[in-house]
């Protein structure tokens, strides 16, 4: 079985952040769309980050990774983690991933959720500039720092 597109692994699980968001936010019926689009941008724009994020860092430490996106067995997104002669460091689901950047001991970190919510409300450029918000927030920064280190000391 070969794995489906980047794009189909990224927008389904974009479509899984969005039902996941839908139990947390204050969301309307007529709101359901922008939520699978703010799942999507999400989702998109931190697994697209994260891989050169990590070789950079990785490269600069002197002992670099890399990642691939791929698919685990259930054919869910997946970062695979490896040396550069392809030894396997680390395998990286996407949904554990996107769930230690926007969550906090098991919710939706209130920075976020505020950016978020917003981004509910208002014309597509509000709605852009909130996600961009949240996506240089702090909470997420620093999640990503820690993910990054946690994967440089394994």
């Amino acid at each position: 079985m070969t794995d489906p597109a980047p794009l189909t692994l990224l927008n389904d699980e974009g479509d899984r952040l969005a039902r996941h968001l839908t139990q947390t936010l204050h969301i309307t019926e007529h709101q359901l769309t922008r939520t699978t689009l703010i799942g999507r941008t999400l989702t998109y724009n931190l697994l697209q980050a994260f891989p050169p994020t990590l070789e950079q860092i990785t490269r600069r430490a002197g002992h670099p990774l890399q990642a691939q996106l791929t698919t685990d067995d259930r054919g869910r997104a997946l970062l695979r983690i490896t040396t550069p002669d392809g030894q396997e460091r680390a395998r990286l689901p996407a949904e554990d991933l996107l769930h230690t950047l926007l969550y906090t001991h098991g919710r939706l970190h209130p920075t976020l959720h505020t950016h978020l919510q917003d981004a509910l409300t208002g014309d597509e450029h509000h709605a852009t500039r909130a996600l961009v918000a949240a996506l240089r927030s702090k909470p997420v920064l620093d999640a990503m720092n820690r993910a990054l280190q946690k994967l440089m000391g394994k």
